[in-house]
């Protein structure tokens, strides 16, 4: 039996026209979704902020504000949920220009039950996973000031792919005081592994000298 990945987010329709909006929600009721519906790009952006964290559902064809201004908007307000774009069936070439405009997938009408809820899991574990690594690479960020000068110079060589014996020599220190001091960053910075060290510190940019 299929499991939901992400038990209590948000599913976010926003779609003009009511009828199938709210089929799309009746679609989603049985799942352990917060399921909500807005009857346009400009109802949803004027209340996306209290929704909850989850995933956009919205229709490409809208009047007013349509999929693509939508998205663009979303964009430049750095709003982080994962849109999938629905489109009438044959609108490929749409479907595929929404992605190059930052949708995260897409989904044609008519669409069943199972094929809906495989784009929306997917987008939602997205959406987690990425909560997930800002939450960390935001501790991180934190737990570097509390490192020492030194400490700072030996996390910087090591994220930059130096070996122990590497990070001595540049330091002007013995190869077992490289161990104590990698041995107290990798404390300090709470990371369970040398990788989980150099995947953060690249993703912060931590440099030699910086």
């Amino acid at each position: 039996m299929r499991q939901p990945d992400a038990s209590g987010q948000a599913v976010l329709i926003v779609d003009d026209d009511e009828a199938f909006g709210d089929s799309v929600a009746a679609l989603l009721a049985s799942e352990p979704f917060t399921v909500r519906v807005f009857r346009s790009a400009d109802a949803f952006l004027r209340d996306y902020r209290s929704a909850a964290v989850g995933c956009v559902l919205a229709d490409l064809r809208m009047p007013g504000m349509d999929g693509f201004a939508l998205l663009a908007e979303l964009a430049r307000r750095s709003v982080a949920n994962p849109v999938i774009v629905m489109t009438g069936h044959g609108d490929v070439p749409l479907a595929v220009r929404a992605m190059r405009s930052g949708a995260f997938d897409f989904i044609e009408k008519p669409f069943s039950r199972s094929g809906l809820l495989v784009a929306v899991d997917a987008a939602l574990r997205f959406s987690r996973e990425r909560r997930e690594s800002d939450a960390a690479r935001s501790e991180f960020e934190r737990n570097l000031q509390r490192l020492t000068e030194r400490e700072r110079e030996v996390c910087a060589l090591l994220v930059d792919g130096c070996a122990n014996k590497e990070v001595a020599r540049v330091l002007s220190l013995s190869p077992r005081t490289v161990e104590v001091h990698r041995a107290r960053v990798m404390e300090k910075l709470q990371v369970e592994s040398f990788s989980q060290l150099v995947r953060l510190g690249l993703a912060l940019k931590i440099k030699p000298g910086a």
